[in-house]
C-alpha cells in the first residue's frame, strides 16, 4: 500500500473525536465498500501495531473463527 495512503487516511481523522472516529468505521463496515476497505486496513494496521500479544491472539481468534464461516453466514 502505498505510503501517500496511510498518511492521508491518518491526518483525515486526526483530529475527530471517539464519536466521530466509532461512526466512520461503522459506516464503513455497513456501506460494504470496496474502495473503503484500504481505509480499515490503515485503521487495522494502527490497532495491530499498538496491541499487546493477547490482544493480537483475540483479534487471529476472531478473524479465524469468522474466515470459517465465510462470508455468506454473517
Amino acid at each position: 500500500m502505498d505510503t501517500n495512503i496511510r498518511y492521508y487516511i491518518i491526518n483525515n481523522f486526526k483530529g475527530d473525536d471517539f464519536s466521530t472516529l466509532k461512526n466512520a468505521i461503522e459506516e464503513s463496515i455497513k456501506e460494504q465498500d470496496e474502495l473503503i476497505l484500504p481505509g480499515l486496513g490503515v485503521f487495522f494496521e494502527l490497532v495491530w501495531e499498538n496491541a499487546d500479544q493477547e490482544l493480537k491472539n483475540q483479534i487471529i481468534e476472531i478473524i479465524r473463527k469468522r474466515v470459517r464461516k465465510g462470508l455468506d453466514s454473517k
